[in-house]
């Protein structure tokens, strides 16, 4: 029987993030993906241009349809858009007890925000509590924790120790957002770094969807029963090798989409 993995997330229209993205990185790591759309966006690789929420019953009953019929190993969620719809994912979710990557999509590639203001509050309430683990960007960790941004590994250790006093298991504090060659990701429970994951900074534009692929690939991970350790060295050496193989998809002419299937097929 396949492994199944759990999508809750808005629509990219342009194919580069969002559900979209999830649903390539679990098919490119062997897992089937399952999806729960919240949100439509009308974006490319250049900016969003307008988002439309789905209707809380629509959300609702999408939950309920998947996790009563297919056997979810892990749920990944991600852009929630509104206090409301994350207060409907929230009671949709009650009774389900497998692993939850919950990544806190807030602010697009292009700089357009996704997540209202007074909804930070709801989320870090109702969500952050039960998630496995949190993967924030640093700008997010710096929203959800209303401080400034994290500059240095100690300072993003202390901020991932303060976001797992919010209830998460784990925080996987991404260092995309940082500066220097290197790029650090850092996992953290309450008593410090349970991992830590390295590579080298590649120059180039084409990063849409890489919280989403991470995020989705680590859920996979656990679906596949890969405990949460391995399951986000798989993930990050996945995304790795499609941030490594982005510049040969070509698409659109902003911040274009990594390469899911690299493995599958080149251009």
């Amino acid at each position: 029987m396949a492994y199944v993995a759990l999508a809750i997330a808005g629509s990219d229209s342009g194919g580069g993030a969002g559900i979209q993205a999830d649903l390539k990185a679990m098919s490119a790591l062997g897992v089937f993906g399952a999806s729960v759309i919240t949100a439509v966006t009308a974006q490319n690789t250049q900016t969003v241009k307008a988002v439309h929420g789905i209707p809380q019953d629509v959300i609702a009953a999408q939950i309920e349809a998947v996790l009563s019929d297919l056997d979810v190993g892990a749920i990944k969620v991600g852009m929630l858009a509104t206090r409301e719809i994350i207060q409907t994912v929230a009671i949709g979710l009650q009774g389900y007890e497998g692993p939850l990557v919950l990544d806190p999509v807030m602010i697009a590639k292009s700089g357009d925000v996704l997540l209202r203001q007074d909804a930070v509050r709801t989320l870090r309430e109702t969500l952050l509590p039960r998630a496995t683990v949190l993967t924030p960007n640093l700008p997010e960790a710096a929203l959800l924790l209303d401080a400034p941004l994290a500059e240095s590994p100690k300072e993003m250790v202390e901020q991932g120790l303060a976001l797992c006093e919010f209830g998460a298991g784990a925080v996987l504090m991404k260092g995309g957002h940082a500066i220097g060659e290197t790029c650090h990701d850092l996992l953290i429970d309450c008593k410090g770094i349970v991992g830590e994951f390295k590579a080298r900074r590649r120059k180039t534009k084409n990063t849409h969807g890489t919280g989403c692929t991470l995020s989705s690939s680590v859920a996979a991970g656990l679906a596949s029963g890969l405990d949460l350790k391995l399951a986000t060295a798989t993930a990050h050496a996945y995304l790795q090798g499609a941030i490594a193989h982005a510049d040969d998809l070509k698409i659109g002419s902003g911040h274009g989409p990594v390469h899911h299937f690299h493995k599958v097929w080149a251009t």
